[in-house]
Parts: structure tokens; sequence; C-alpha cells
């Protein structure tokens, strides 16, 4: 296959790092004879042919910034059949040869769907803070959304200890606990609710009585959102009932996606960015760029949409076990 016109799109919820795989793919592409055009706003971009064409230049001092400079966004017309339809058509309209997609399992799920239905070359970059993507240990976004929401629970920490308090901090992660078993392990947190994972109401209390009888007066809970965010208000009350313990409530929400990428999401993503244009130069399509057991590889999309991922089981032992 002979590509020389590809198209990138950042799709879904933004994540720290997407500018530097951005960077990383129109680099490494034009170093390959590409040409490289960004589609803005996601889908709702390649519906109305919104391109803006992408050089050197024009990734310079990106590398540091949170967010997308191409913006990103849910496209509801991708969920028909006749979206879809017309999305292909303005693909094959623009010239375009190939389509970078970086995102999670919802901007997956489209661009297999194009690649099925229409014959679209694909390729994705797993972009999500939640960590949460099947078939790859790592995903673009991750630790800077993990270091970001441990800052906070450090600052709370030292509040709580000043004044005896109980807090429970509520980080983002609707389906998935990664974020908050990371910070609750790295953060020496108390207990740490989950959605892949029950954490008792009554041991949790009795956890901290017990903390209290030897001396320890204040304590911090993490938990996940969940399907309603807003959940650790919830925590909150059915410990008060229970206990009579008063726990204030921090909710970091959308903090967490914002802010400079750290090191690590600026090195993950220039090298996903740059064996997804090898993928390229090889005609390899259809799969995703993937880190496991310290190693990129390729994964290929069916394998990877609809499929959940879950926190490793001795990650939630080693958290309650350091946290006695």
């Amino acid at each position: 296959m002979n590509i020389q016109k590809i198209g990138i799109l950042t799709s879904g919820g933004d994540s720290p790092g997407m500018n530097a795989a951005i960077r990383a793919v129109v680099r490494s592409g034009i170093q390959s004879g590409f040409e490289c055009y960004g589609i803005l706003h996601g889908y709702q971009g390649l519906l109305q042919k919104d391109l803006i064409p992408l050089d050197a230049g024009s990734v310079a001092n990106t590398i540091q910034r949170g967010g997308t400079f191409l913006k990103a966004g849910r496209c509801q017309e991708m969920y028909q059949a006749e979206g879809r339809k017309l999305a292909a058509e303005n693909f094959k309209s623009l010239g375009l040869d190939a389509l970078v997609t970086i995102g999670g399992d919802g901007t997956y799920t489209g661009a297999l769907a194009l690649t099925e239905e229409h014959g679209v070359p694909v390729l994705g970059l797993p972009g999500t803070i939640d960590n949460d993507i099947f078939g790859t240990d790592y995903t673009i976004g991750f630790d800077t959304a993990v270091n970001t929401a441990l800052e906070a629970i450090d600052r709370i920490r030292d509040t709580a200890a000043s004044h005896d308090r109980l807090f429970i901090v509520e980080v983002m992660g609707r389906e998935s606990g990664f974020i908050a078993v990371d910070v609750a392990l790295a953060g020496g947190a108390e207990a740490v609710f989950i959605p892949e994972n029950f954490t008792s109401i009554d041991a949790t209390i009795q956890h901290i009585r017990q903390g209290i009888a030897r001396g320890k007066m204040s304590s911090i809970l993490v938990a996940s959102e969940g399907q309603n965010p807003g959940r650790a208000y919830d925590l909150a009350e059915q410990i008060r009932r229970k206990s009579q313990f008063e726990a204030k409530v921090c909710v970091l929400g959308h903090v967490q996606r914002g802010g400079s990428p750290t090191a690590r999401d600026r090195i993950m993503a220039s090298r996903m960015g740059g064996m997804a244009v090898e993928c390229l130069k090889k005609g390899e399509l259809g799969v995703m760029i993937a880190e496991q057991k310290g190693e990129l590889v390729t994964v290929p999309l069916k394998s990877v949409i609809g499929k959940t991922k879950k926190v490793p089981p001795q990650m939630m032992s080693l958290a309650e076990v350091l946290s006695t």
C-alpha cells in the first residue's frame, strides 16, 4: 500500500501527552516522506472536512503542553451508519491514505468501523488518563493524572494531620480504578474504593479505629468516581451513619486531565508516535501501538475494543497491607 498523506485526530477525552504524540507522528512522518494533516475536533472534523496542514514548525513547543491542540470530543454521528459513510467519503475526497487516531475505546470503535465498513486504513495510539485500554500496560496521560492527584493528596494530608481529620479524595475513573489504586499506594491511603473491587465500609471503619487506637488521628481514603461523580459524598455519609466519623470530601475532577505531561508521558507518547510511523511505512494497519512489559508492540484493534482491563489484584492487596 502506498501511503503518502496521513490524517491525525484526537478523540474522546483529552489526556496529557496527546500533543507529544501528535508531534512525534508529524516529525517522524515528515522524515519518512509523508504529508501530515491534523483533523480538528476528532471525528466531527472529519465529517466537516476541517483539516489543517502540519509541518515540523507547526508542532514546535507543543510537547510540554497538556490537552490537544487538535481539539477532542465525542461525535454522535459516528454511532450511525450514515455518519460513518460520510466520514469515509470525506476521508477519500480529501486524498488521505491513512488515519492515525489517538484516544480510547470509543475512538477505536469508530476507527475499526471505518475500516471494516469502508476500507479506511487506520492505526491507533492509546490516549486516556484512565489506563483502561485492553492490550496495553500503559496509556498516554495516565502517569500525569496520577501525579496530579498525588500532589493534591500530599497537600490534603498536611491539613488532615493538622486537624486530626478523615478525608475522602475522589479521583477520576468511571469504570476503572487504576488511578485510584496507584494514588492510594503512592499516597499511603488507608483504604481505596474502585469499581472493579468491593471495599467494605465496615472493614474500613474498623481499620480507621485500629489506627486511632495506636495513635493515628488522621486518615486518607481514595475513591474512584464510578458511574456517578460525587460518589465520595455517599461514602462519607455511610461512614458517618455507621461510625459518627465526619469525613471531609475533596473531588479532584477534571483537574486530573490537564497540566503539563510528565517526562514519562512525553517519552511514551513520543515512542508510540514514532512507532506508528514505522507501521505506516510497513503497511501494518488496523492495529494499536501498545506497551507490554516495557516493550512497544502492535495489537489488532479487533482484540482491544469492548474488552475490560482490570486492576491487578496484587496492587489492591499491597495497598491494603501497607495501610496497616
